[in-house]
Parts: C-alpha cells; sequence; structure tokens
C-alpha cells in the first residue's frame, strides 16, 4: 500500500519520464558499483521500484489516450 501511496505522490507532480528513466539509469550504476554497502543498495531499489511503476502508469495512460480509451 505504501508503495502505491509513494507512485500516486509521484504521479500527482507533474511526471517527467525521461528523467524518471535518467535516474533508473544512475541507480543502476550506483547498484552495479561494488563500493555501494548493502543499505544503500537496498534503498535504490525501493526507489527503482516506485520509479518503475510510475513510468508503467505514465506508458498506460499514453496508450489509453492513443486508443482514445478515455
Amino acid at each position: 500500500m505504501l508503495l502505491m501511496v509513494r507512485i500516486y505522490s509521484i504521479m500527482a507532480e507533474e511526471f517527467d519520464y525521461a528523467k524518471a528513466m535518467e535516474e533508473l539509469e544512475a541507480i543502476a550504476v550506483k547498484v552495479e558499483d561494488p563500493e555501494t554497502g548493502i543499505g544503500d543498495i537496498d534503498k535504490y531499489m525501493k526507489r527503482s521500484q516506485e520509479l518503475v511503476a510510475a513510468c508503467r502508469e505514465y506508458l498506460r495512460g499514453a496508450r489509453n489516450v492513443l486508443n482514445g480509451d478515455n
């Protein structure tokens, strides 16, 4: 439930898909860095889940607009 609240919080702001993708790429670099601690990886993974869910929701909305499903 908390994840859905965070997703809606992200979506309530003006969502920028490109920025979300950039953040996901930056997170991937950090997670792959051997210097990154386990605690930080957990934080990055949670943020990744939020961003991926928000991107999926954004893409579903775009698909619905294109398909005239509004």
